[in-house]
């Protein structure tokens, strides 16, 4: 079983933003293979279904950001997943916008959701699906709790298709086969 976390932060206010670009991509991903997240279980919002021909968990947590590990260790911990098998989705500022980039492991890189998770998990090593989201202009806080213009959001939009297929080859293939198709990976304008 794979579980696959979107970041984000919860509530009206915060949909749309730059930090929230892995709830939109498992909203995408759950639309694709129609899974309902509508479950509220480990402190956030789930839904379970079959990705070829796994079984996953896609979880939306509902602890905002910097607490997003408190909800990836219940429901790991729940269903004794273990940390190779949980892919998280999420926002990255060294990336521009139309970028991804997939890792097997790695620190947090100032992300204070992934900061959590590895503090909750204990571990560094868990697969990663990072979605560019451009260098701030005016500050760290104010650029991912903002909304793209929209020409960037038509771009960013474009890349969650490239987001469910890494998603899928870490499934089915393994982390190194999706780190050679989708690192690199940039949306043509």
């Amino acid at each position: 079983m794979y579980l696959i976390v979107g970041l984000g932060n919860p509530g009206d206010e915060y949909r749309h933003t730059r930090h929230n670009v892995g709830f939109d991509i498992v909203d995408f991903m759950a639309d694709k293979y129609k899974i309902t997240p509508n479950r509220t279980k480990f402190k956030g919002v789930c839904g379970d279904g079959t990705i070829n021909g796994e079984k996953v968990l896609l979880l939306k947590p509902s602890t905002y950001m910097n607490l997003s590990g408190e909800s990836v260790i219940e429901a790991a911990g729940f269903y004794k997943i273990p940390k190779e098998n949980i892919i998280v989705i999420y926002d990255d500022v060294s990336l521009e916008v139309g970028r991804l980039r997939v890792r097997p492991e790695g620190s947090a890189g100032g992300h204070n959701g992934i900061k959590n998770i590895i503090l909750h998990l204990s571990s560094e090593v868990f697969p990663r699906v990072k979605v560019g989201v451009g260098q701030p202009e005016h500050g760290l806080i104010p650029h991912v709790l903002g909304r793209f213009p929209k020409e960037e959001r038509d771009t960013l939009e474009k890349v969650f298709p490239a987001a469910v297929q890494a998603v899928e080859a870490i499934i089915t293939n393994g982390v190194t086969e999706a780190m050679n198709r989708f690192n690199g990976f940039k949306v043509n304008e």
